[in-house]
C-alpha cells in the first residue's frame, strides 16, 4: 500500500488541525496504521496507531486527550484530529502502515510526510 499525508500548516497554540493520510491498494483495510513525528535533530516518534478495523487505538502520553486517530476504509483513508495543538507538537508527521507498535522499524509502508508547526 501507497500513503500520502496531508493536512499539515501552521497554527496558534490552542489550535486544530487535521491530518490525513490516503491510501492506495486494496490491503489498506486489512492493516493497522499508525501516525509518527520526527522533530528537527530528533528521533521519529509513535504518536498514535489504530488496529485495521478501528476497533482499538493506542496513543502516545503526550498526545493522549488531544489526539484522536481514526479510520474510513471505505474511503482507504486514514485520520489524524490534533487539538488543543502545542508549540512542542511541532514536526513532520507521518502516516505508516502494518502495525500498532511504537516501533517504527514495525511498519512496512510510509507516507511522505507532512509539516506541523504550532506557533506560540
Amino acid at each position: 500500500v501507497q500513503l500520502q499525508a496531508s493536512g499539515g500548516g501552521l497554527v496558534q497554540a490552542g489550535g486544530s488541525l487535521r491530518l490525513s493520510c490516503a491510501a492506495s491498494g486494496r490491503t489498506f483495510s486489512s492493516r493497522a496504521m499508525g501516525w509518527f513525528r520526527q522533530a528537527s535533530g530528533k528521533e521519529r516518534d509513535f504518536i498514535a496507531a489504530v488496529t485495521h478495523d478501528g476497533g482499538r487505538t493506542y496513543y502516545a502520553d503526550s498526545v493522549r486527550g488531544r489526539f484522536t486517530i481514526s479510520r474510513d476504509n471505505a474511503k482507504n483513508t486514514g485520520y489524524q484530529q490534533m487539538n488543543t495543538l502545542k508549540p512542542e507538537d511541532s514536526a513532520v508527521y507521518y502516516c505508516a502502515a502494518g502495525s500498532t507498535s511504537l516501533n517504527p522499524k514495525a511498519y512496512y509502508s510510509w507516507g511522505q510526510g507532512t509539516q506541523v508547526t504550532v506557533s506560540s
